[in-house]
C-alpha cells in the first residue's frame, strides 16, 4: 500500500501591497520626474518657438510626468497575465498614475480660451471620463464583475491614446513641442 502525498491546492500568499505603498511608488516616481524636469529646464530644443514654451508651469510637468509612464504602464498590464499579485500591483500603479494625470489636467487651461472662454478643452472631457470610471473600473475588479473591468480599463486606456493624439494638434502644447509653432 503505498501513500499519495497530497499537495495543497492553493500557493502560499505574500502579504498583498497596501494602497499606501502603491500610492507612495506613485508619487516618487512623479515627483522624481516632475524635478528632474524643472532641473533641466523643461523641453525644447532652443527654438524661438520653443522659447516662448520653454519654461512649464507645474501642473503640465506634473501632467506629463504622470502620463508618460501610464502610457507605457498601460499595454504592459493589458497585455499581460491577469489576476496576480503582479497585475494587481502595476494596475494600482496604472490607476493612481491616471488619477494624477486627470486632475492634474483639471489645472492645465488657457484663461479666456476654450469653451466659452472657460480656459477648458474638448479635450478636458477626458478628465471627467477618467475621474468617473477609474473607481467604477476598480469596483467592478473587487465585485468579481471581470468582463466589466476588463472593458472599462481598457476603454481608460484608449481614452488615454486619443487625448494624447489630441494634445499633439497644431497649436497645443505637445504639438508646438513636436512640429514648431502653428
Amino acid at each position: 500500500m503505498s501513500q499519495q502525498m497530497t499537495h495543497p491546492t492553493t500557493a502560499p500568499t505574500r502579504p498583498p501591497i497596501s494602497l499606501a505603498a502603491t500610492a507612495a511608488i506613485t508619487i516618487g516616481i512623479t515627483a522624481a520626474l516632475t524635478v528632474a524636469s524643472m532641473l533641466f529646464g523643461g523641453f525644447g530644443s532652443g527654438s524661438p518657438a520653443m522659447a516662448q514654451t520653454r519654461v512649464l508651469s507645474l501642473p503640465i510637468m506634473i501632467h506629463l510626468a504622470s502620463v508618460v509612464p501610464a502610457f507605457l504602464l498601460g499595454p504592459v498590464v493589458l497585455w499581460r497575465r491577469k489576476g496576480d499579485a503582479t497585475h494587481r500591483l502595476l494596475g494600482r500603479i496604472w490607476v493612481c498614475l491616471m488619477l494624477v494625470t486627470a486632475i492634474s489636467s483639471a489645472f492645465i487651461r488657457t484663461p479666456g480660451a476654450g469653451i466659452a472662454g472657460t480656459g477648458f478643452s474638448f479635450i478636458h472631457a477626458f478628465t471627467i471620463w477618467t475621474l468617473v470610471n477609474v473607481p467604477l473600473a476598480v469596483r467592478a475588479a473587487r465585485r468579481g464583475e471581470i468582463a466589466r473591468h476588463r472593458g472599462m480599463m481598457t476603454g481608460l486606456y484608449a481614452g488615454l491614446v486619443i487625448a494624447g493624439a489630441f494634445s499633439f494638434l497644431p497649436g497645443r502644447l505637445l504639438g508646438t513641442f513636436a512640429f514648431g509653432a502653428p
